[in-house]
């Protein structure tokens, strides 16, 4: 007898029984590891018990074990015919080993075409009558149906299989079986305990797959219960069988020792060891290791790692091209090379790689979008040419090609592709927007998982685009992507809660929520916050909200610096402070945003308000309608500047023709005598804009036939509703209208009305007209002395000069009040102060008729008037004030 045959039968001892576990089985009890939670439980399938059945062993004679061995040396000699044709009439005798050895070579294709189908079938003759070799035959058909290779899944079987196998004391066998039972299959239930047992056993003699298993099992999230110092034992002995073979020179045991040392490894990130193990591998001349050591090279010496990248792809590594030409498009490596990184990746979509598609098609786009950022901040700063270079920019090739590259992705699933299609197809930079369209893609890439996709989707039902808003689908998605790291959802869902319009108004939530967007370094998360710590609705925290927006504006986003800027402008939750104001906008408007060039129009406007006429200049020069109107004014009144009329025109026209309605009634009222014509048509459209100065001037215009025909009833129609709306002034026009007959028929009892209406809206020539006329029965209007008096004492109280006026000349008259000479010379002194003609020539009148000149007329009192006040005017007023004080008898 042969050795090769006695070592067979000393490895596997002769078996007269099944084990009393299988006999359990058998009769019908649960199989270890099957569930025991009272369900049905599953023995060996029906058709299969002749391969677990104990009965006599198979008598094998001594020969037929030589010939045995004979067969297996022609096998390893690649004799395969003659060895099949010695095993035919093994196998016509029903020799089990025969079976057994036909089957291997069946299995594994030698000597004949490889048929796991036949395989199975002969492993499982095989087995039918035990013998020495039934735990190795049964291990072999048990790895068939645990893959379903050549026949139907079954984990059912495998188990009884692989239970026979251990049971044949296979060693091989305990791993394979402790794998299944770790966490169960279909129809077998998990059975931690037993799967531990089964994998320590083998641990012991050293078992690569059962070390490792081990060590999982107990890592955070194993199937035991979490142990690092059992998962570091088992790993480093784990290691300890790959350094061996790798010392041999074995590639793959060095890969899987650099898997070790990876950041998720079992052992640990410890970056040195596993770059060190990944060259060594691809020194070695593993393809496979020579990508990934140049991939772990870029984070210690991106030059060779670069090098080795590329060595990898010369030599077809579909992968390693496609990192190369990722890395070749990332600022961060360097100046982007883009013609080289194209034609790794074309290189590499040639080969169909999905994710080179993806990159390539993205980088495109991305390249893209930022021209188009370009051209709308050239469109800001007007460039013309914009409109034609955004139809250049949706037909351009790379555009073209982009999107075709990155729909080939969406056809195969690629979440990330998925993700970019969604984000274009929402925008309209590059392509029109279809919402509904971006909503499918983004929809399949939630689906397969993507949290940007996810985001987006969220997003989608905050905004109600492409899908009917629904805030609390919105919620849950941005939640979802929230907790897969995209900060941005953070932000999103915090701005939402503070809002308050699709999600419910939730203020601390939002907080909560932007405060985390924040620490993880989102800029515009702290922008928001900070805005809402200074202008709401969260409680204010200036000092907060400031450090939110500096840390933003000084990370280079210039939307934090237009808050900053308009807060300082507005004095909203910090100190007014225009100067602060005017730095950040101008570095807003230096980084290119859109809206900070119109707020610093309107923050040089309000600084011309204040007086700075070169920041009025600056907002009027900038094309603002308001500063160009406000700065036409400034030199039509010589406020802050020399009076100018034709710079006023010039300005004002500017206003009027950007549609400035103030401008319009400004301008038309500076035409009124000089071009009538025009000028009408710009108070015309300054009232159709609902401008009341411009009614106004309408008004008394066709009421009065000043530079336009006279038209009583659509001056009426322009003062009336004013009137009628509290203007004063309209109510005003309209008194006196009707007091002189002018324009329309004299009406005492409408004067009295609209003057009245006009007093009290507090128009104080008003008030004084109607006093003087209710004093003196005027123009129809009936006496009433006591009104009279008290209106026009309210208005001179208030410092109207022409009621001060009116009551000096009556009281040093007494025709209607009791005369008082000092108190008279007292109020037209007040109103000559103030420049009125009239009071000043009543006061030298006086003094006239004080000292017999009762005959003196206009003229004779006008000429000793300037006579003596060609020196000090004032000096004059007062000595006439004292004169006339000094109980003369005042006749006028």
């Amino acid at each position: 007898m042969k050795q090769t045959v006695s070592t067979i039968r000393s490895s596997v001892p002769r078996r007269l029984t099944a084990s009393l576990a299988l006999l359990a089985v058998l009769a019908g009890c649960a199989a270890p590891g099957q569930p025991t939670d009272g369900g049905d439980t599953r023995g060996v399938p029906a058709g299969y018990a002749d391969w677990f059945s104990g009965g006599p062993r198979a008598a094998i004679e001594g020969e037929d074990w030589n010939r045995i061995s004979r067969i297996q040396e022609l096998v390893e000699a690649g004799r395969h015919d003659e060895a099949i044709e010695r095993l035919e009439p093994l196998m016509a005798r029903h020799v089990p080993p025969a079976f057994y050895e036909m089957a291997k070579l069946y299995d594994a294709g030698q000597g004949v075409e490889r048929n796991p189908v036949e395989a199975a079938r002969l492993y499982g003759r095989s087995i039918e009558q035990p013998s020495p070799i039934r735990g190795n035959a049964s291990l072999s058909l048990a790895e068939l149906y645990r893959t379903g290779d050549g026949v139907e899944r079954n984990d059912v079987l495998a188990y009884y299989l692989l239970d026979q196998a251990v049971n044949e004391e296979v060693e091989r066998a305990e791993p394979m079986l402790a794998e299944l039972l770790a966490e169960g299959g279909e129809g077998i239930g998990a059975d931690p305990e037993r799967a531990r047992q089964l994998y320590v056993r083998a641990a012991e003699r050293g078992d690569e797959q059962a070390l490792l298993a081990l060590a999982e099992a107990h890592a955070p999230g194993g199937w035991l219960p979490e142990a690092p110092e059992h998962t570091m034992d088992y790993a480093r002995r784990y290691a300890a069988t790959l350094e061996e073979q790798a010392a041999a020179g074995d590639t793959n045991a060095m890969r899987q020792l650099a898997g070790l040392h990876a950041p998720d490894g079992l052992l640990g990130d410890q970056p040195e060891k596993r770059r060190a193990w990944l060259v060594r591998a691809a020194e070695a001349g593993d393809e496979d290791a020579l990508g990934q050591a140049g991939r772990a090279m870029m984070e210690s010496d991106p030059q060779r790692g670069m090098a080795l990248l590329e060595e990898a792809a010369e030599r077809g590594d579909v992968d390693a091209m496609t990192q190369l030409g990722r890395l070749l498009l990332d600022p961060e490596q360097g100046p982007t090379r883009r013609g080289e990184a194209e034609r790794w990746l074309t290189r590499a979509i040639e080969a169909g790689s999905v994710d080179a598609m993806v990159v390539l098609g993205s980088a495109l786009i991305d390249e893209a979008a930022e021209r188009a950022s370009l051209m709308a901040q050239g469109r800001r700063e007007g460039d013309t040419g914009n409109d034609i270079a955004d139809t250049a920019m949706r037909t351009s090739p790379d555009v073209r090609r982009g999107i075709e590259l990155l729909e080939r992705g969406a056809e195969q699933d690629d979440p990330l592709a998925l993700a970019y299609l969604g984000d274009i197809y929402l925008g309209d930079e590059l392509v029109p927007s279809q919402p509904y369209l971006a909503v499918d893609y983004l929809e399949r890439g939630h689906e397969l998982g993507h949290p940007w996709a996810t985001q987006q989707l969220g997003a989608a039902y905050l905004e109600g685009r492409g899908v009917p808003a629904d805030g609390r689908r919105a919620e849950e998605l941005l939640n979802a992507a929230a907790d897969r790291g995209q900060e941005g959802a953070l932000r999103l869902l915090g701005e939402a809660y503070l809002d308050g319009e699709v999600v419910p108004f939730h203020p601390s939530r939002g907080e909560e929520l932007l405060l985390a967007a924040a620490d993880a370094g989102d800029t515009t998360a702290m922008t928001t916050l900070g805005e809402a710590y200074l202008a709401g609705p969260l409680e204010e925290q200036p000092r907060r909200g400031l450090e939110l927006l500096e840390q933003a504006a000084h990370q280079g986003d210039a939307y934090a610096m237009v808050v900053l800027g308009r807060a300082y402008r507005n004095g909203q939750g910090l100190p007014r402070d225009l100067d602060a104001a005017d730095r950040w906008l101008t570095r807003a408007r230096d980084a290119g945003h859109g809206s900070a060039d119109e707020a610093l129009t309107h923050l040089n406007r309000e600084r011309g308000a204040q007086g700075d006429i070169r920041a009025l200049v600056a907002a009027a020069e900038d094309g603002h309608p308001g500063a160009m109107a406000d700065l036409g004014r400034a030199f039509l009144d010589g406020e802050g500047v020399e009076q100018n009329r034709e710079y006023a025109r010039a300005w004002l026209e500017r206003a009027a023709n950007a549609g400035h309605t103030g401008a319009r009634a400004d301008f038309g009222e500076m035409l009124l005598d000089s071009d009538p014509e025009r000028a009408m048509q710009l108070l015309q459209g300054a009232a159709d804009a609902g401008h009341e100065g411009a009614r106004l001037t309408l008004g008394r215009a066709y009421l009065q036939g000043e530079n336009v025909e006279t038209d009583p009833e659509q001056g009426l129609a322009y003062l009336r509703p004013a009137a009628e709306a509290g203007n004063p002034h309209a109510a005003q026009l309209l008194g006196l209208a009707y007091l002189e007959g002018n324009g329309v028929e004299a009406d005492p009892v409408q004067a009295e009305e609209w003057l009245t209406r006009a007093v009290e809206s507090g128009d104080l020539s008003s008030r004084a007209n109607l006093g003087r006329v209710l004093l003196r029965g005027e123009d129809g209007m009936p006496q009433d002395v006591e009104r009279g008096t008290a209106l026009l004492q309210e208005a001179a109280d208030a410092g109207h000069a022409g009621a001060q006026a009116t009551l000096g000349r009556e009281y040093l008259r007494g025709e209607h009040l009791d005369p008082d000479p000092r108190r008279g010379a007292d109020y037209l002194l007040q109103a000559a102060h103030q420049g009125h003609s009239s009071a000043r020539l009543a006061l030298a009148e006086a003094y006239l008729s004080a000292h017999g000149l009762e005959n003196a007329n206009r003229e004779q009192a006008l000429l000793w008037l300037d006579e003596v006040m060609e020196g000090d005017s004032d000096m004059a007023l007062e000595t006439l004030h004292d004169l006339l004080s000094d109980d003369i008898a005042a006749t006028q």
